[in-house]
C-alpha cells in the first residue's frame, strides 16, 4: 500500500483527538487523514461548505472530498445518494460507530486495508 487519503465528518478542529459527527453531509467539519505507508503523515480539519444547506449536502461534500484526492470515508451512516456518488468516485466506504475517536477509526481501516 502507499498513500491513502481517509475523510471522517467530525465535531471540531482537534483532528486525530476529534470524535465522529452523528451526520455526514451536515457535519461542521472533515478531519482529512493522509496515509503513507501505514504511518500517518499530514491531518487536515477543514470546513465543510454545505453544513448549513437544508438540501442537497451529498452531492456537495462527496465533490469536495474527491477534489481533495480523498480515497476512503468512514462515517456513522451514508445515504443512498451518498453511497451511489461515492463509489462512483472509487472512495471506499466504512460504517463507524458515532462518538468513536479519530484517531481509533484511522488504526482501524489501516488494518481492515492490511497497512
Amino acid at each position: 500500500m502507499s498513500k491513502i487519503k481517509i475523510a471522517v465528518p467530525t465535531r471540531g478542529d482537534k483532528g486525530l483527538e476529534d470524535y465522529v459527527s452523528n451526520v455526514f453531509g451536515r457535519s461542521e467539519k472533515f478531519t482529512i487523514i493522509e496515509v503513507a505507508d501505514g504511518s500517518v503523515v499530514n491531518v487536515d480539519v477543514v470546513k465543510n461548505p454545505a453544513a448549513s444547506y437544508k438540501h442537497g449536502t451529498g452531492p456537495i461534500v462527496v465533490k469536495m472530498l474527491t477534489d481533495m484526492g480523498v480515497t476512503a470515508v468512514a462515517a456513522r451512516e451514508f445515504g443512498l445518494g451518498v453511497s451511489i456518488l461515492l463509489e462512483q468516485n472509487k472512495i471506499k466506504k466504512f460504517k463507524v460507530e458515532a462518538e468513536s475517536q479519530v484517531k481509533e477509526i484511522v488504526n482501524k481501516i489501516l488494518e481492515e486495508l492490511g497497512a
